[in-house]
């Protein structure tokens, strides 16, 4: 098979199998339509030698085009596109071309397909820019960090930052301040319970979830704490909260209409998208003046670990305003993000009781081997990890993951040309019984069978565009539950059904009230 050969040119170092990424002479016929030999051989078509059907045959609603955006409207699309995604896959099957105003894209279901794409996804693969963020640094004249990035100029910047972000290395520096933050946690919950003369804290959790992921965040990029698991925190602080989720909200509308005509007409959407960026900026650059400062007094212990950005400061491999935008990214991708998760892992976990008993058992006895070598800890906890993936399946932070295409593919035997922006539906994918048993149920023990997850866990995306972030929030999620499952029983109320609207990234339709307990308290 090409992929084994490994052959290279003595003048590029390039193994011969990928240089038909780049040099279109590779390409050659197929059913008509002119496809390049890596994606035939090493991706062949159950349809291998029947012609591919032309990409204007590809179903859908794509001919419209900007009269789509009506009817879209006005079935509540804006914070309804993950249904009305699977609505059309179940319409159209499982490949379907869509264009809404600007927005055009070819999504895709089936893991296989995903496979197709990602793997031939080349050395500066191409995912969607958030068209409002790109439009705010433009605007505002800041620099963009990795996200926002592409070509050999993301390629050098992203291996630079995956050193300091998804090594094991840099796992190991992790685990202490995410540990921490989590202990201070669970002791804040405590004092909520202690308040109460019920014996148990009923609340909606966002807020505080909010602030403990904010916190969880900061003390690895920044190696300090900000206090924010407090009673009381600084105006600032609640600012910078507020800031996040108005950043996310003003987002969605930006991504069908162009940022230029709301900017032009002066919108809402645009002012308040552009004061909460302002706002973001702001607070991380008096955290990056901070850690200045800690580094120029020497304020810092040697032994500990000083957190990503002042790691990357004293490596002077990246400019300084490089390292404050991809920083900045981070902290701001990876708030509403992880505590949305946790959100739902909590109500998850509240409806299924028996799987948290399992869970307390393995975490036990997790505890009582690892003697207290966190890492050896997180090693010995397969179900904890697993329910995070499993909440990740039924409630994916992202609709789907993008790649532009570098070169042509065939895609369900249709020909898909090269540029085309390609969405795996993985939060489709994840609601289909045909790639999951049952998938309403929420069991995090599918991830520890036999079955084939080949391409089915695409949370973090795949390949060198996965999430940066990914390893802290694997980490700090999973050290989260450790802490509350091994103190506190969760319950919610029953017959309370909770769904899910848009809103950039998945949030619930309505609040999620959750009841902590501690473990050696009556029922």
């Amino acid at each position: 098979m090409l992929a084994r050969r490994r052959l290279c040119s003595p003048a590029s170092g390039i193994p011969r199998t990928w240089r038909a990424f780049f040099w279109p002479e590779d390409a050659r016929d197929l059913g008509g339509r002119r496809v390049h030999s890596l994606s035939r051989e090493l991706y062949p078509s159950p349809l291998e030698g029947k012609a591919a059907r032309a990409f204007d045959e590809l179903p859908g609603n794509w001919k419209r085009s900007w009269l789509n955006l009506y009817p879209f409207w006005k079935e509540g699309g804006f914070h309804n596109v993950h249904n009305i995604m699977i609505h059309k896959f179940q319409a159209f099957g499982p490949i379907y071309r869509d264009k809404l105003g600007n927005y055009e894209s070819v999504n895709i279901i089936y893991p296989e397909d995903a496979a197709i794409v990602f793997k031939a996804e080349g050395l500066y693969p191409r995912r969607f820019m958030v068209p409002a963020w790109k439009a705010y640094r433009d605007f505002r004249n800041k620099p963009c960090g990795v996200l926002l990035k592409d070509g050999e100029v993301w390629r050098h910047d992203r291996l630079v930052l995956n050193r300091e972000a998804l090594s094991l290395e840099a796992i190991e520096n992790f685990v202490p301040p995410l540990n921490a933050v989590g202990e201070d946690f669970v002791k804040r919950v405590h004092v909520q319970i202690g308040r109460s003369p019920q014996g148990k804290w009923t609340a909606d959790l966002s807020n505080e979830l909010f602030r403990f992921a904010l916190e969880s965040v900061c003390s690895v990029l920044y190696g300090t704490r900000l206090g924010l698991l407090q009673d009381f925190i600084d105006p600032e602080s609640q600012r910078f909260i507020d800031a996040i989720t108005r950043m996310f909200h003003t987002t969605s509308p930006m991504l069908y209409i162009p940022p230029a005509f709301l900017r032009w007409i002066n919108s809402s959407a645009w002012k308040g998208h552009v004061e909460a960026w302002d706002t973001i900026f702001t607070h991380a650059d008096k955290c990056i003046q901070n850690i200045y400062r800690d580094l120029r007094l020497k304020r810092k212990d040697s032994n500990e670990y000083p957190g990503i950005l002042a790691s990357l400061l004293m490596q002077d491999k990246l400019a300084v305003e490089d390292i404050k935008a991809s920083v900045t990214e981070m902290m701001a991708g990876g708030v509403d993000t992880t505590s949305m998760s946790l959100q739902w892992a909590l109500h998850e976990l509240a409806r299924a009781p028996s799987i948290q008993e399992q869970l307390r058992s393995e975490i036990s006895a997790a505890k009582a081997s690892s003697q207290g070598d966190l890492l050896k800890l997180l090693k010995s906890v397969p179900l904890v990890k697993a329910t995070v993936k499993e909440v990740l399946r039924l409630h994916p932070v992202a609709v789907t993951i993008q790649r532009y295409i570098t070169h042509e593919l065939i895609l369900q035997n249709y020909f898909i040309p090269a540029k085309t922006l390609v969405q795996v539906g993985i939060h489709a994918m994840g609601q289909d019984p045909r790639f999951f048993t049952q998938p309403k149920q929420f069991n995090p023990t599918r991830w520890l069978n036999h079955d084939s997850k080949h391409f089915r866990g695409l949370s973090f995306g795949f390949g060198p565009r996965q999430c940066l972030g990914r390893r802290i929030a694997e980490v700090e999620m999973q050290l989260f539950l450790i802490h509350m499952l091994d103190n506190f029983k969760v319950e919610t109320k029953r017959g309370v059904d909770v769904g899910t609207k848009f809103d950039l990234i998945l949030v619930p339709d309505k609040p999620i009230y959750l009841t902590l307990r501690p473990l050696n308290a009556g029922p």
